[in-house]
């Protein structure tokens, strides 16, 4: 219990503000809602800048956790391109789309969270074998970016291809 008193104490306030925004993103998911697609984009943009920070600021050299940021990033990427945002509705006017609600974003950014912030008070206490930890660190980071770079672009892509006829429901700006 003390050492994790120690690693919540020691966790910059921003991580707590980033985990209460990832959340209340999640729980509005739930429901049905329309939004701007630039709004659809800053959770993606905040996870993969996390995700391409740990490969920028990587200190070791080494070719195994490089590889594995990339090998990583490449297969999350074809997955998040596959499987991407559903869409109900696009206005192309307002640059609104609207998406089906969904658990999944929730469970999605709460377990990248969790599995960034596990990789980050791993660092920090340098586990041993520090090898180790930083190759599942560069994976979990090379995952993060590749998914959610990935998935805008499947957004962007689906919006544009988007066929007026294929609305299922008006845009409501609620």
């Amino acid at each position: 219990m003390q050492i994790a008193i120690r690693i919540l104490g020691n966790t910059p306030i921003w991580v707590f503000a980033l985990l209460a925004f990832l959340i209340w993103q999640g729980l509005q998911a739930l429901r049905p809602r329309t939004q701007p697609i630039w709004r659809m984009l800053i959770v993606p943009l905040a996870f993969f800048l996390m995700g391409l920070s740990r490969l920028v600021l990587a200190r070791d050299n080494e070719l195994e956790p490089l590889l594995a940021w990339f090998v990583a990033a490449m297969l999350f990427l074809a997955l998040a391109l596959f499987a991407g945002p559903r869409l109900l509705a696009v206005d192309r006017k307002t640059g609104a789309v609207t998406r089906p609600g969904s658990v999944g974003p929730l469970v999605r950014n709460i377990t990248v969270f969790l599995l960034q912030y596990g990789v980050a008070v791993a660092t920090a206490m340098k586990l041993e074998p520090r090898a180790a930890v930083a190759i599942i660190g560069h994976a979990v980071s090379g995952a993060c970016a590749g998914y959610f770079s990935g998935w805008a672009a499947a957004l962007l892509r689906r919006s544009r291809n988007f066929r007026n006829d294929q609305n299922t429901g008006p845009i409501d700006r609620t």
